[in-house]
């Protein structure tokens, strides 16, 4: 009886050790359980929280904050077996057992800090996620290169090429009124295609604070040939005209080096046989007045008709109007009939007086009129040389008004002026 009870007692005591083995397990089940929970909890919450302020979260940065531990269920289930199972006293467990426990825990958490590494790379911008309307007004991003335009400016902060053109001066406002100018600039190249062509100009003479100006005026000269562009100034070279003139004919004609060879010599013929003067006073009078080259022969031709049959003058004073006057070639031909019309039949001056100072054509009218009105009220309006008093037309219209009034007029200039206010 007493073996049976001594037998009985071991046994109560052995389940009792075994139960405070499962209470302990238990108990530390449900701790790692609240842990985890607590865990998901926090980390929803702090998920909610982003997604809230608008930033999105992909999946793969969720669950890499979620602890990583497979299967923790079975894994302390497994080890509540073991112990269960074991008649060791759990103030006796083997050092390595436990520690072996910690490192298979250990083992199961370390793919976290690849996960960290994972989240901290995919933590850049990506093409598909959402960003706040803040973030959106701090990107800069480049304007698209319009597809049509009708002015150049659209189009500097995508070219090169106008840019650089911008620098020497060029006023794209007035290129881009010319026709296909614009559209050129646009398929050329700085370096490739204008860049040679400026070269030249300044080789030809061109200083660089002309270089804008003249491309302003003449952008089609960039798609020549340099050749081309080289045989003309040979050609002008020919005909001896000096480097000097032949830099200001460009400067001041810029469409003169797009016209062929043949084209200069039959403008240079022209005033040789229509006008009949000689080969140097023709280089004299495209010197000065170069755009007679590049301009229209009919009006020429309109004005040199005008001064033979409408205005009597024959043609060696027609010669030698034009090569002293080289503007009344172009000029506006009622402007020339009428300073004619009063010199003539109003104030009565010959033909010869008029060629002897032909510069009296590019004088205004009003001026002629006013101080002729005022010399006749002064009783001093004397044209003829041959007569005391005698007015010469060079004063009459180049003094200005207060060298007038005390030279010609013998008057003074309040005096002049006001008379004027009485016409």
């Amino acid at each position: 009886m007493f073996i049976l009870c001594q037998s009985t007692f071991s046994k109560m005591a052995s389940l009792v050790r075994q139960t405070s083995r499962c209470h302990f397990l238990l108990k530390t089940y449900n701790i790692v359980n609240s842990t985890e929970q607590l865990g998901r909890q926090s980390i929803k919450t702090w998920t909610y929280s982003l997604e809230q302020w608008g930033f999105p979260l992909l999946s793969p940065q969720r669950r890499s904050h979620k602890p990583v531990v497979k299967n923790p269920r079975s894994f302390l289930f497994d080890n509540h077996i073991e112990f269960c199972s074991s008649s060791v006293e759990p103030d006796h467990i083997p050092e390595n057992k436990t520690l072996s426990s910690v490192s298979k825990l250990e083992t199961q958490t370390e793919p976290c800090s690849d996960t960290e590494e994972g989240l901290e790379e995919e933590s850049c911008l990506s093409a598909l996620e959402k960003i706040s309307e803040e973030e959106a007004i701090d990107i800069l991003a480049k304007p698209p290169l319009p597809l049509a335009s009708f002015t150049l400016k659209d189009y500097v902060d995508h070219s090169e090429t106008l840019r650089q053109l911008v620098h020497l001066g060029v006023d794209l406002s007035k290129v881009e009124k010319r026709r296909g100018a614009g559209q050129l600039l646009l398929q050329l190249d700085f370096e490739k295609d204008i860049q040679k062509t400026l070269l030249f100009l300044k080789d030809v003479g061109l200083k660089d604070d002309q270089l804008g100006t003249f491309l302003t005026k003449n952008p089609y000269i960039l798609k020549e040939d340099l050749e081309d562009l080289q045989t003309r100034i040979t050609y002008l070279t020919s005909k001896k005209f000096s480097k000097e003139a032949i830099t200001e004919m460009v400067s001041r004609a810029p469409y003169l080096l797009l016209f062929s060879v043949e084209r200069l010599d039959n403008r240079l013929g022209f005033f040789q046989n229509e006008i009949g003067l000689n080969t140097r006073k023709t280089r004299e009078l495209v010197t000065r007045l170069p755009r007679l080259l590049t301009g229209g022969l009919e009006h020429i031709k309109e004005n040199l008709r005008a001064f033979e049959l409408e205005l009597g003058f024959n043609r060696n004073e027609i010669r030698h109007i034009v090569h002293t006057v080289p503007r009344s070639l172009d000029a506006n031909k009622r402007k020339l009939t009428a300073i004619f019309d009063y010199l003539h039949n109003t104030m009565g001056i010959p033909h010869k007086l008029i060629v002897h100072f032909p510069e009296v054509f590019n004088s205004r009218l009003i001026r002629i009129k006013e101080r002729h009105l005022f010399l006749e009220f002064l009783r001093r309006a004397q044209y003829d040389p041959q007569q005391p008093n005698y007015v010469s037309l060079e004063k009459l219209v180049t003094l200005p008004d207060d060298a007038f009034c005390i030279e010609v007029a013998k008057a003074k200039i309040q005096d002049f002026r006001k008379f004027l206010k009485t016409l």
